[in-house]
């Protein structure tokens, strides 16, 4: 009995030793620190912004657009600006605008488009000055003009400059019109159809070169522009011109600024419209007069200096630089970094430096209207 109970006892003992044993094998396994797998300190994946199907961003105002579109070099056109030639015809459609004093201090306008196969009228289309096609050049556009100041002459010339001349007998027939209800030389003006035909006229490259990489710098995400936080009020925005006497006046409710001159709304012949656009860029330039014996001017388009940035009610001041002929201007905030603008549509006023003290902001229509 006892030797049974002892064999009882030692039967035990040994399940015993067994069970704890495997409690012992696999209570490691069990006790594995969760938190030390890599998951919760991982790097958050980036996102690319999503490309939708067919579109690419545009080098003239960061949108998305057609990616053919997008690749075709754009059309430069060069408008008059005095009280006979407006309203301008197409303005509307125009992604970039340039403004710069001429002769007289009257300024003439350069339309830049990047979709201009289907424009409806462009009028009216004026004289080149060689600074313009400084400009022009900075966005491989194919550049429009009729006629030329002498001082252009040679620059026009160059191979490297794409030009479609009212002057030229080929490209006028083609290209060019003149409105009868107009008189000259406010009247000559074309269209899409005649665009495409000038272009094909000449031979000229239509397509970006492979290594384009475009001119400004814009904000990518859609859906967050760009607000100026440490900039000044800018409701109301006077470039400082001496003749027209331009003002532009901020729209809160579209985030566009509205264009003025000459007292009025500035509008499109086409459809009536006024002249909306997302971005101000005022660039203080030297000049100089080409020869006493005229009136020409000279921008100093290469020499760098001061301006503002103004977008969604507020400016802020800036520098700018251009290294080559064929390069784009630069912008640079006082930290020295290049802007980015919002995506929308750009005005280029270039200010004489001699008038830089005429370039005035306003917090309100109120004050402006005060001044």
């Amino acid at each position: 009995m006892k030797k049974a109970l002892a064999m009882l006892l030692v039967g035990v003992l040994s399940l015993s030793m067994l069970t704890a044993c495997g409690k012992k094998e696999t209570t490691p396994e069990l006790s594995q620190p969760v938190e030390e797998t890599s998951v919760s300190e991982a790097e958050p994946e980036v996102q690319e912004p999503a490309v939708p199907e067919g579109m690419a961003r545009s080098y003239l105002t960061g949108e998305w657009i057609d990616e053919t579109i997008a690749a075709q070099r754009p059309f430069a056109v060069m408008l008059g600006n005095t009280k006979i030639a407006t309203p301008q015809y197409g303005i509307t459609d125009a992604d970039i605008i340039y403004e710069a004093a001429v002769e007289g201090q009257e300024t003439r306008l350069m339309a830049i488009f990047q979709d201009y196969a289907n424009l409806e009228k462009v009028m009216s289309i004026r004289s080149c000055r060689h600074y313009y096609v400084h400009w022009a050049l900075e966005f491989d556009a194919i550049y429009a003009h009729y006629g030329q100041a002498k001082y252009a002459v040679d620059l026009l010339n160059e191979d490297y400059v794409d030009n479609l001349s009212g002057l030229d007998g080929g490209v006028e027939k083609v290209m060019y019109h003149r409105d009868s209800n107009r008189k000259a030389p406010h009247n000559a003006y074309t269209d899409g159809e005649g665009i495409v035909a000038g272009i094909a006229y000449k031979g000229y490259r239509t397509q970006h070169e492979a290594d384009y990489t475009g001119h400004y710098q814009f904000v990518e995400d859609d859906n967050t522009p760009l607000y100026l936080d440490n900039g000044q009020a800018a409701a109301v925005v006077e470039p400082g011109y001496l003749v027209n006497k331009p003002w532009f006046v901020y729209d809160s409710t579209t985030g566009l600024y509205k264009r003025f001159q000459n007292g009025e709304a500035q509008t499109d012949g086409n459809n009536g419209k006024q002249v909306e656009v997302k971005n101000i860029i005022i660039q203080i330039c030297g000049w100089n007069r080409m020869s006493s014996e005229d009136e020409y001017l000279n921008m100093e388009t290469m020499a760098g200096g001061s301006g503002y940035y103004v977008t969604n009610g507020a400016a802020v001041p800036i520098t700018w630089k251009k290294d080559s002929l064929q390069s784009p201007t630069r912008y640079y905030d006082e930290s020295g970094s290049e802007i980015r603008l919002n995506q929308g549509k750009t005005w280029v006023c270039v200010t004489e430096d001699t008038y830089a003290d005429k370039i005035a902001f306003y917090a309100s229509e109120e004050e402006y209207a005060n001044r």
